[in-house]
Formats: C-alpha cells, sequence, structure tokens
C-alpha cells in the first residue's frame, strides 16, 4: 500500500511541476508586470535618446506632474473596479481650485480655504453619488453631465480671472522635495494615500466587496453586501480627493483659475485602465495604476523634451487608452478559446 501511494504521488509530482510552472509563466505576463517593464523600458530609452530626461531637475518636474493624476487615479480605481465610472473628477478639481481662489479674495485664511476645497470636492461627488445609487443612473451618463456643469460653475464663481498672490511659503511647499533631492514631498503624501488605498482595496473585507460588487452586483446584494452605500461612498471619497488634488494644482502652479485640471480625466482613466484595472470592473490593482501613472507620465514627459506637440501628446494617450480596454480583452478571449479546444 505505501508503495502504491508513493507511486500515485511520483505520477502526479509532474503534473504538480507542470501547474506551478504554469503558475509562475501566468504571474511574469499579468498585465501590471507587463506595465512595470513597459515602464522600465521607457526609463532606460528616454535616458539614451532623450536630452535631459535623466537630469535630476526633470526628474522632479516628472514627478511633480504626476502627483494630480496619481492622487485622483486612487479612488477612481475603486469606482471602476465596481464596474462604474467618475469621469467629472478634473471640473471637480477645476471647481475647487476657483472657490479657492474667490474665498482668499475674500479674505479667509488659507488653512481653513484648503479645508473648505476638500470638503466641496466630497460634496460634488455626493451629488454623483446620489444620483448613480439614490435614482439608479448610470454613472457614465451622470458623470459627463457633472463634468460640464462643474466647470460651468467654476467659471461662474471665478470668471476667466486668475488668483496668484497665494503665499509664497504654500507655493513652495507644494513643489518642495524630500532632502533636496529629485523626489517631491507632495508625491511622499500621495504615495503614503496610495499605501492606504491598497490596504483598503486588497488586505480588508471592504475591498473584496467590492471586486464582489464589480463582478457582479445583483449576486453581491444577495449576499448582504450593501452595493449602494458602498458605491456612494467611493463617489464621495473620489470627489474628496479630487478636491485635494484641486488644492495642491492651485499651489503648486501658484494660481487659482476656472480652467485648472482641464482635461485631466482623459489621463486619469488612461492610467486607471492602463494600470490594468477592467472598464466592466471587478479586477485590477493599485500597484498595476501606480505603474501607469508613471508610465503615461515618463512618456509624456519624454515625448514634450523630444518637442512633440501637444495634440501629438493628447493622441498618445488616446491611443493607450483604447489599447489598454482592447488588448486585455483580446487576450482573454484568445485564452477563453484556447481553454475550449483543449480535449478533457
Amino acid at each position: 500500500m505505501v508503495r502504491d501511494t508513493l507511486y500515485a504521488r511520483s505520477q502526479d509530482a509532474p503534473a504538480d511541476r507542470g501547474t506551478a510552472r504554469t503558475n509562475r509563466l501566468a504571474a511574469l505576463v499579468r498585465w501590471e508586470t507587463a506595465v512595470v517593464l513597459a515602464l522600465l523600458l521607457v526609463v532606460v530609452g528616454a535616458s539614451l535618446g532623450v536630452d535631459g530626461f535623466a537630469d535630476g531637475r526633470n526628474a522632479e518636474f516628472l514627478l511633480l506632474d504626476a502627483v494630480a493624476v496619481l492622487l485622483i487615479a486612487l479612488p477612481v480605481t475603486l469606482v471602476v473596479i465596481t464596474g462604474e465610472i467618475d469621469l467629472s473628477v478634473a471640473s471637480t478639481l477645476g471647481l475647487c481650485s476657483a472657490v479657492m481662489g474667490q474665498l482668499w479674495l475674500s479674505g479667509w485664511p488659507l488653512e481653513l480655504i484648503v479645508v473648505a476645497a476638500i470638503a466641496l470636492g466630497a460634496v460634488l461627488g455626493a451629488v454623483n453619488g446620489l444620483f448613480v445609487t439614490g435614482f439608479g443612473l448610470p454613472s457614465l451618463a451622470v458623470t459627463i453631465g457633472t463634468l460640464a456643469a462643474y466647470r460651468g460653475l467654476a467659471f461662474v464663481v471665478l470668471g476667466d480671472q486668475a488668483v496668484a498672490d497665494f503665499p509664497t511659503d504654500w507655493t513652495r511647499a507644494a513643489a518642495d522635495t524630500v532632502a533636496g533631492g529629485a523626489l517631491p514631498w507632495a508625491m511622499v503624501i500621495a504615495l503614503v494615500l496610495a499605501v492606504g488605498f491598497g490596504v483598503t482595496l486588497h488586505l480588508t473585507p471592504f475591498g473584496r466587496q467590492l471586486y464582489a460588487i464589480g463582478n457582479n452586483a445583483q449576486a453581491a446584494a444577495f449576499t448582504g453586501i450593501p452595493v449602494a452605500r458602498a458605491k456612494f461612498w467611493l463617489f464621495v471619497a473620489s470627489g474628496a480627493v479630487a478636491g485635494l488634488a484641486g488644492v495642491y494644482w492651485t499651489l503648486r502652479y501658484a494660481s487659482a483659475r476656472a480652467d485648472n485640471g482641464e482635461g485631466l480625466e482623459l489621463s486619469v482613466v488612461a492610467a486607471v485602465l492602463l494600470g490594468g484595472v477592467s472598464i466592466f470592473g471587478g479586477r485590477g490593482t493599485l500597484l498595476g495604476v501606480l505603474a501607469g501613472v508613471l508610465l503615461l507620465a515618463t512618456l509624456r514627459n519624454a515625448l514634450q523634451l523630444a518637442d512633440v506637440r501637444a495634440d501629438t501628446l493628447d493622441i498618445v494617450t488616446g491611443v493607450l487608452l483604447i489599447a489598454s480596454v482592447v488588448v486585455p480583452n483580446v487576450v482573454a478571449l484568445a485564452r477563453a478559446r484556447r481553454r475550449r479546444g483543449r480535449p478533457t
């Protein structure tokens, strides 16, 4: 009997080793891994082929440019994982920036203005959440509508003027770096928030609920998951962080304008999808999104240094956005067909 058991184990061992090799290979070809490798290739290629890219000062500017996109991408990642989307984030940023400028002109202390801007962002996010979860409207239509409405309100609040007389100690702090190096403190704060969002998404029951909602919201509701409440608070978080990004944007460029962050929603959605988050919900990681943000920022920075026109940069972003949706679905379809073709 012992001999039979040993024989059975010896027969199973090759299959187990084959399964382990398959799992390791699958891990190597994960979309997130491919994005990280692409980021490394772009960094190496740009360092060798683009003048000034490898300079420490340029690295600082690259990271400063990536901060706002990374901040907003964190809650948007969670929103997309549940099968929803928030396209109003850039307009929320602009409206919060415009309100900052108006409050500063009205004599408010800047400490209170910062709190008010983040609170306003949370309220704007709650409006989105109410229409989506309370009235059952599709988030795509709702946030396209509020994208236009919030941007219009920003011009009502501040018009076409720019408020640029913020205290220099605040504006310098927004662009200050760690120990005078290339790493901005703003990026450190964004990475700390990324860790918090990552722990919430990947290591808590709430995070597992979000994946369940994205895979099948109706089934998740039947299991007792509060689907509507979870989505509502994600939209609130998305608005609040967009308000924080508005504070950063205003202080970094020392200018409160109604058109601040215009078009930024394209970069945010592109970074999230490029990072491996499924537009249909239920799949994605924060690590992949971080890599997607840095890849997109690095590409744009390298192309700008190479004197590529601004409209071409938008084309590159759009192509990456389409590719990040099409390629994973084509790969998944090919894998499904291959599995169906295997003999049982």
